[in-house]
């Protein structure tokens, strides 16, 4: 298996891949090291790459410098942990489609707290998350809860400050490499997070954020936590995929109520009439996540 780790973080740096052609390698063989042997058409067969991707994910595969670029990283503090490490998260382990390989930067316990709350919310936050937040979180910090999101621009960073401030510990889910923080305005926010707290991708940390990345990555943070808390959010957002994810994934899903007439409150209160559990005291959210 150690070998196999290694051999993950290699194809994982090789371009034109992804993680649906990763997975069929991973399914077909139990020794990665395999792959080396593989003619690019038979490569192309397993994985069922395009003609000009499985171009560059062969010649990648055998000319990537590996070696070279985990020196790197340990010297920048760069951590990475794969689906074969011990300490992988196990809610993660069982999503749709986990990460085969995440970086890591900060305190690499956190991964392992016992539970973990993820926010989400809309970009264009107003004072109504604002004042929600700065009451919750402080309570869910003296509960030994993690606070888990995405270090957008809005309620993320609102959920990120709260914990910061409480005295308590947050996980950040970029959307690119640490390399390349976005928004920009949350660069201070990052470096802080990767000294006293912790910031993960599944991204190398030279990757820059795609717009694609965003909403997959929205399976990480609601993967890692033990429920997801939605302030507010518009119908059809990037905060009502997170929902969803979290949904398929068996999590709970708890939801700040708004006004009929405000429209960042169409996404929860209609995730509330489907079903989402409605939060009114943070009693609500104790005994879902039962602390």
């Amino acid at each position: 298996m150690k070998g196999n780790r290694h051999m993950l973080f290699h194809i994982h740096h090789c371009r034109g891949i992804g993680i649906k052609g990763t997975k069929r390698l991973v399914e077909t063989y139990q020794d990665l090291h395999a792959v080396f042997e593989l003619s690019s058409s038979k490569l192309q067969q397993l994985t069922a790459l395009s003609s000009t991707n499985i171009e560059l994910f062969y010649n990648d595969l055998h000319s990537f410098p590996s070696d070279r670029y985990k020196k790197l990283y340990e010297e920048n503090d760069i951590e990475w942990i794969t689906l074969y490490d011990d300490d992988y998260p196990k809610l993660l382990k069982n999503v749709y489609d986990p990460p085969f390989l995440l970086f890591l930067k900060g305190n690499r316990k956190l991964l392992q707290a016992s539970t973990k709350l993820a926010v989400i919310g809309s970009r264009n936050a107003t004072s109504y998350t604002e004042k929600v937040l700065h009451r919750l979180i402080p309570q869910l910090i003296e509960r030994g809860v993690v606070i888990v999101s995405g270090l957008a621009r809005g309620a993320d960073t609102i959920a990120h400050k709260e914990a910061i401030k409480s005295g308590g510990n947050t996980i950040g889910v970029l959307g690119g490499g640490f390399q390349h923080i976005y928004p920009k305005q949350n660069v201070d926010l990052a470096h802080h997070m990767m000294h006293h707290q912790l910031l993960l991708s599944e991204y190398p940390p030279y990757m820059k954020p795609e717009k694609w990345h965003f909403p997959f990555r929205n399976r990480i943070i609601s993967g890692l936590s033990d429920a997801v808390l939605v302030t507010e959010a518009r119908k059809k957002s990037g905060t009502f995929i997170t929902a969803d994810y979290a949904l398929n994934e068996g999590r709970e899903v708890l939801c700040i109520p708004g006004s009929i007439h405000d429209p960042l409150a169409e996404g929860t209160n209609s995730l509330i009439q489907e079903g989402a559990k409605m939060v009114l005291t943070i009693e609500d959210i104790f005994s879902e996540l039962r602390v």
